[in-house]
């Protein structure tokens, strides 16, 4: 039986994800309720980190934990991959130990090595070119809150990153529409996006336009983790794209906003709509929790009837 990852949003089809979305909500329910559940019981996840992480961390032990399983924190500073081992060397070996990996990283070639060696699940907790759980958690919130994103548009304000790459691959997935603004000369890339085609978004010189009349509003920081060195050019680069009260004002009146967090109040969002009564941040940033334990349940055991 071949092994399953999710090292792209696009490794999984729309059936799969309307599954995960309908097991997050059982597997929430439970959690709420206090009610234990471990289907990962005696299961073991190993989570290495080669960039720094709060969320990307906390929800996966936790929700390891939470599903009766144990979480291993690995960081390449302090293992045999900072000093030189070959990943797929390491993938082999990990593998054999392990029933499930999460690796956030640089390089999408590099977890793309480690899937290729691996004998379990590999998932993507982050790369330069892609973040698939946060998008999976983003887009359960949007369902919790306003129901299907079918049809719906994401106004994307900001940089062309890994997030804006993974809400892209989403919506041909699932079938909406991103409107994306960014400066000049930081552009989407679409063979790095690695899209099919341009059906489901449209480019935007003006933020302003690209927010207009959209079901959701989101952004990331203007600097992101390895592009310290680009950060003055990139504060004067951005300086007009900041999701701001009159932004939120044309987008869709009951239009929510986003951010994958950590944020900087007063860069890429003003702190009267990152605190105002459009954002769910909060609800958003509590979800990583609960969409990635249906995922590594999923990855694991197959759908399960419960």
């Amino acid at each position: 039986m071949r092994v399953k990852h999710f090292l792209q949003f696009k490794d999984l089809t729309r059936e799969e994800f309307e599954y995960l979305f309908q097991r997050t909500r059982w597997i929430k329910e439970k959690f709420k309720r206090y009610e234990p559940y471990h289907p990962l019981f005696d299961r073991t996840l190993v989570m290495i980190f080669e960039k720094a992480s709060t969320r990307t961390r906390l929800s996966f032990e936790a929700g390891m934990h939470q599903l009766g399983g144990s979480a291993i924190y690995l960081n390449t500073r302090d293992s045999q991959l900072g000093r030189g081992e070959p990943v797929e060397d390491a993938a082999q070996v990990i593998s054999r130990m392990s029933d499930l990996v999460m690796i956030r990283t640089f390089e999408q070639a590099i977890i793309e090595r480690f899937a290729a060696y691996s004998r379990v699940p590999v998932i993507n907790g982050l790369t330069n070119e892609y973040h698939p759980c946060q998008i999976l958690a983003d887009i359960y919130t949007f369902i919790e809150h306003r129901g299907s994103i079918q049809g719906k548009t994401v106004a994307w304000i900001g940089d062309s990153n890994n997030v804006c790459n993974t809400w892209l691959q989403a919506a041909e997935v699932l079938d909406f529409n991103v409107h994306v603004s960014t400066p000049p000369g930081y552009e989407v890339e679409p063979e790095r996006a690695g899209l099919y085609g341009h059906a489901h978004y449209e480019e935007f010189e003006d933020p302003m336009e690209a927010a207009r009349g959209a079901d959701l509003v989101t952004t990331d920081v203007w600097t992101s983790m390895g592009f310290e060195a680009e950060n003055e050019e990139r504060m004067r680069a951005f300086a007009d794209w900041q999701v701001d009260v009159e932004m939120m004002k044309v987008a869709a009146k009951d239009a929510l906003f986003m951010h994958c967090l950590p944020a900087h109040r007063g860069e890429e969002v003003a702190a009267e709509v990152i605190d105002g009564p459009q954002s769910v941040v909060w609800d958003e940033a509590e979800n990583r929790l609960h969409t990635q334990k249906a995922l590594m349940e999923y990855l694991l055991l197959g759908k399960v009837q419960a």
